[in-house]
């Protein structure tokens, strides 16, 4: 049995998520394809969901190698797991990032505030080594943040959720649309 309003519910699970740090759904993967066309993954934070708008939110450094790869095909996937809700979400999205703007400052008005406010100070790009008899990044010296606000405008998700009894239920969702699938 699919859930009644099934989008709804999903995105009320995708709200929680940022909302509780202990949410499975906190922490998706997101897949890009590589500049050098391979595929890439990693765990992103989920910042906000608003299901009015249809967009998912996260942060990371402008200088990334994921902004080069959204920026260069910015068709991706997030994939989200829930082991207490024993659900699987695949979300097709087109991403936009903006590095400057009223989303960015005020994204940094809050984060510039926090512990993670260093992530986005130091003076080396994600993924360089640290030098020499470094203990690790060096703050940049101008104060100068390189926070990035990710834009996901979802297209569709894929929803499956796995039953207890062996039973799984499957369903495509574009927008209000939802198109029940073999699992």
């Amino acid at each position: 049995m699919i859930p009644d309003n099934l989008p709804h519910r999903i995105w009320q699970e995708l709200a929680r998520a940022t909302q509780d740090r202990h949410h499975d759904w906190r922490t998706p993967v997101l897949a890009t394809v590589g500049v050098d066309q391979c595929p890439n993954a990693r765990t992103v934070v989920l910042r906000q969901a608003r299901e009015s708008v249809g967009e998912l939110t996260f942060f990371t450094d402008g200088r990334s190698p994921k902004v080069a790869e959204l920026q260069a095909q910015p068709q991706a996937m997030l994939v989200f797991w829930s082991a207490r809700l024993r659900w699987q979400l695949r979300v097709s999205a087109r991403f936009e990032v903006l590095t400057c703007g009223p989303e960015v400052d005020a994204a940094w008005a809050r984060v510039g505030q926090s512990a993670a406010a260093c992530d986005y100070l130091t003076a080396q790009p994600p993924g360089q080594p640290w030098a020499e008899g470094e203990l690790g990044p060096t703050p940049a010296g101008t104060g100068a943040h390189h926070l990035a606000v990710v834009l996901a405008r979802v297209q569709a998700m894929d929803w499956l959720a796995l039953g207890l009894d062996g039973q799984h239920r499957r369903a495509r969702i574009e927008g209000q649309a939802v198109t029940l699938l073999t699992p």
